[in-house]
């Protein structure tokens, strides 16, 4: 309770002190310190320890402040959507190594342009890999979650197998660039163009044919993360700008570089394999 005198003793002398000099502050000052002091006596009156409540409104206070932070952190500047951009980045060909393996072949592309060395093949070997076996019963297809780790045979088309989603790639990548990935899964499509405006190329999955796909194409797997639709078209692309007609991109199925496809029939096959885009901050 003597810390409950103390508080309102202070309270009237920081009223006459605010008469005096007329700081605009002065009404979230005194709110802040009405929180404060009504910590201290509700823990006071409630049996537990003072500090308890203290660090409760520290932490209702610090939250705002850590989340501006954060944001100025990763946006150190507002960023304007160019009407076009190509960004240069290198364009490096999956194959004949990795079949499979469009989706590290990316990440390796996406990685060299931070100026990362970064090489498919170990990045093959490193990226995070799911063990469960392909199998068939009663009609249904088992086999194991993209997002879990690379689903079967990344070097050969001889053995089962599929790729890899966006967050064992994220994963991957943040240890090469630790604190420096952003995932852009499930944003809008117009999103991934300020980062390519900031000449930032982003990684994302689509499918071979750059547009979207007919339900035929999709099959339900069953895996131990639930039920998926899988199509074996899924691809995976470094996005490397826009202009009014076209999305660019560096493809490593064929090796190609700033290869075009219609901007609707893009997006429309992006948002189709689940909206999926990483890059790096600035």
């Amino acid at each position: 309770m003597r810390i409950y005198i103390a508080a309102i003793v202070l309270f009237l002398l920081l009223i006459v002190i605010f008469r005096k000099t007329m700081l605009k502050t002065a009404p979230m000052f005194l709110i802040v310190f009405i929180l404060i002091s009504g910590a201290f006596v509700y823990d006071n009156l409630s049996g537990s320890q003072p500090a308890s409540g203290v660090n409760q409104i520290k932490s209702w206070l610090s939250e705002p402040a850590e989340k501006a932070r954060s944001f100025l952190g990763h946006n150190t500047a507002v960023i304007k959507i160019k009407e076009e951009t190509i960004i240069d980045a290198p364009a490096i060909n999956q194959f004949p190594e990795l079949p499979r393996g469009c989706e590290v072949t990316s990440l390796a592309m996406l990685l060299q342009h931070a100026g990362i060395q970064a090489d498919k093949m170990i990045l093959a070997k490193e990226i995070k890999k799911n063990p469960e076996p392909y199998r068939i019963e009663n009609g249904k297809i088992y086999f194991g979650h993209p997002n879990d780790g690379f689903i079967g045979d990344m070097y050969s088309f001889d053995n089962p197998g599929l790729g890899v989603y966006h967050k064992p790639v994220k994963e991957l990548a943040e240890k090469y660039m630790p604190d420096s990935i952003e995932d852009l899964t499930g944003s809008d499509f117009e999103e991934l163009k300020i980062h390519l405006s900031d000449s930032r190329p982003v990684w994302v999955i689509i499918n071979t044919a750059y547009k979207q796909l007919s339900d035929d194409f999709f099959q339900t797997w069953h895996t131990p993360s639930g039920k998926i639709q899988i199509t074996y078209k899924e691809h995976s692309v470094l996005l490397t700008g826009y202009d009014q007609e076209y999305m660019y991109f560096n493809d490593p199925l064929t090796g190609e570089k700033n290869k075009k496809a219609p901007i609707s029939d893009f997006e429309k096959a992006w948002v189709q394999m689940g909206r999926q885009a990483i890059t790096f901050l600035p």
